[in-house]
């Protein structure tokens, strides 16, 4: 594998992860704390009262937490905002999440729309590999392996691979009817979104 390879494998588990996180922030029933203060106090609680954790967890001194926690401070750096806001989301709802998450697997399934190379015949042909907008229906079976993938931290070819599977199964190879061994090739994804 190229370092070329390497890359374009580490961006498409990142637009997967954000594809996955945006389709729970769509569930979310309350709104996210936006303030950094309430980020602050938000995080706190997470961290079951300890400023000493969150200051490790966000990457500064226990002073700053408890300044912003006081209301002292109110404008945080780009870097503390950005982690304030990623850290926030990450724990915000985690029932509604769950629920979601076991909705999915269980019978829901996900919709995964995307816009990706693929391809999966001989060039000069029809099927030949393109770059197309594909919108599809994951079944819960298929759902249930990327969720599974994603708690694992799996690497970035695993998730690529649920997530190629499910789409070429699906859209291609509509659950075996006649084209089971179609083998789908699935890269250089631009854009890629997940509903629960």
């Amino acid at each position: 594998m190229t370092a070329e390879d390497v890359n374009r494998a580490a961006r498409t588990r990142a637009k997967i992860l954000d594809g996955l996180a945006r389709g729970e922030r769509a569930l979310f029933t309350r709104p996210v704390p936006k303030s950094a203060r309430a980020q602050m106090k938000f995080l706190r609680t997470r961290e079951k009262g300890s400023t000493k954790s969150l200051a490790e967890r966000l990457g500064v001194s226990r002073k700053t937490v408890q300044r912003y926690l006081s209301g002292a401070s109110a404008k945080p750096n780009k870097r503390l905002r950005q982690a304030l806001a990623q850290e926030t989301e990450a724990e915000w709802q985690p029932q509604v999440r769950a629920q979601a998450r076991q909705r999915a697997a269980s019978s829901g399934g996900l919709v995964i729309s995307c816009r990706a190379y693929f391809g999966f015949g001989p060039e000069g042909t029809s099927d030949a590999g393109r770059v197309r907008d594909i919108m599809v229906d994951v079944p819960a079976r298929h759902a249930a392996a990327i969720l599974a993938a994603q708690e694992e931290g799996a690497t970035e070819s695993d998730l690529h691979d649920a997530v190629a599977e499910a789409v070429a199964d699906v859209y291609f190879r509509q659950a075996g009817g006649g084209r089971a061994r179609l083998e789908v090739r699935f890269s250089d994804v631009e854009w890629l979104n997940i509903k629960f």
